[in-house]
């Protein structure tokens, strides 16, 4: 399934319903390659539809499970802020009705309660009280831990797979080993698309994000820790920031500083992307120096090129999925994904709408996905054969794969 959050979420929800499950990954697991392996990201509930706000309200509540299970503390529930900038729209009645505890902000108000923000002219805010910030290194290395701990559950990590064989539930590893299950599901973050190939990953684009990690002078770090999540600034250049709670430090970034790119690389970031954000955030942010970055760094995610959302696909007529891009807004829906690929899996209880459209109306992919094995890879003799499908008996194990 995977080292990434939807992974190891969707094992944990697999095991707790008494499934025997296989977690494999290509690197550590948790995997500090995934695309979910970060320091902090936002929860809010504020969404263009009322579908995907009344989703981020019960993925509220999932995450406060989740944080239970762990038994640590993975989300502060500091607020979330969205400030509307010059000429953006409400939100709708429909929209802000699903958002309990939420109160919107006049410009007046909002510079009285958050003078560290130097706001655009003309904005206006909503606050939720019901939103903050996860912390989502902690929750990847807890959810592992606990996984750890379950019977009926392996982890395999630094295990390169090489295919996967939905119609026999097959997940053949590079060293040869072949993994059988009665049902496989893939979240291979970033590597989707070696699964996939160029014909099926063309509809998939690849995004480097820049951002700045910044430690608040002491001075001033009371106010910045009692800061909400601000997953927008109301600015054209679409700047937000996560503040410095849980010994984390203070995220800033913008959507001017995510550029599509045609494949992974180092994460270092690019010292012109760098100038500007520290330029924006100059504009923005009291106080704010550039002496304040302690590292600059590049993360990357895949996306719909059409919806720029997230993909799930269902492997031929299988009992096989593949969560084959997270859109970059994935971690904060992950217990209801997780939850809701469990029970695809498993074929228990009913599916009950996430409110998710690429979640719960999943597209349709061939059976079999195959990466060309390196001469390195290849096992000593011939491959293992797949059983015959009368061989697998239902619901007994899940497999779960990252390449």
């Amino acid at each position: 399934m995977g080292g990434g959050v939807i992974g190891l979420l969707t094992a944990l929800e697999c095991s707790l319903a008494g499934a025997e499950v296989s977690v494999v990954d290509r690197g550590g697991i948790p995997n500090p390659e995934a695309t979910s392996y970060d320091r902090h990201r936002v929860l809010r509930a504020l969404h263009p539809g009322p579908a995907e706000a009344a989703a981020a309200i019960e993925a509220h509540h999932r995450w406060a499970e989740v944080e239970s299970r762990l038994g640590t503390t993975v989300y502060h529930r500091v607020g979330a802020l969205t400030v509307l900038g010059p000429g953006e729209p409400e939100a709708s009645a429909a929209t802000f009705a699903e958002l309990p505890g939420a109160r919107r902000l006049s410009e007046h108000e909002t510079a009285e309660r958050y003078p560290q923000l130097r706001l655009p002219r003309g904005s206006r805010a909503v606050l939720e009280r019901d939103g903050g910030v996860l912390l989502a290194d902690r929750i990847l290395a807890g959810t592992a831990e606990v996984l750890a701990a379950r019977p009926g559950v392996r982890l395999l990590p630094r295990h390169r797979v090489t295919g996967v064989e939905a119609p026999f539930g097959l997940v053949r590893l590079a060293d040869g080993t072949v993994l059988r299950g009665d049902a496989v599901v893939v979240a291979a973050g970033l590597w989707s698309r070696e699964l996939l190939g160029p014909e099926l990953s063309g509809g998939l684009t690849l995004y480097r994000q820049t951002q700045l990690m910044c430690a608040v002078p002491a001075s001033m770090r009371e106010v910045w820790e009692r800061t909400p999540a601000i997953p927008s600034l109301g600015t054209a250049e679409g700047a937000w920031l996560v503040p410095p709670v849980g010994g984390a430090p203070l995220k800033l970034s913008a959507a001017v500083a995510c550029r599509p790119v045609e494949r992974t690389g180092d994460r270092v970031a690019p010292r012109d992307v760098q100038t500007r954000l520290v330029l924006h955030f100059t504009s923005l942010l009291g106080g704010f120096r550039a002496e304040w970055i302690e590292r600059a760094e590049d993360s990357y995610y895949l996306a719909d090129r059409e919806t720029h959302g997230p993909v799930l696909g269902q492997l031929g007529d299988d009992n096989a999925w593949i969560y084959a891009a997270c859109g970059g807004s994935s971690f904060k829906f992950a217990p209801l994904i997780a939850r809701s690929l469990a029970r695809r899996a498993l074929g228990t209880g009913p599916r009950v709408p996430t409110g998710l459209t690429a979640v719960d109306h999943p597209v349709r992919m061939p059976g079999e996905l195959a990466i060309p094995a390196s001469p390195k890879d290849s096992p000593a003799g011939e491959a293992p054969q797949a059983p015959p499908s009368s061989a697998i008996s239902p619901h007994q194990s899940t497999t779960g794969v990252a390449p």
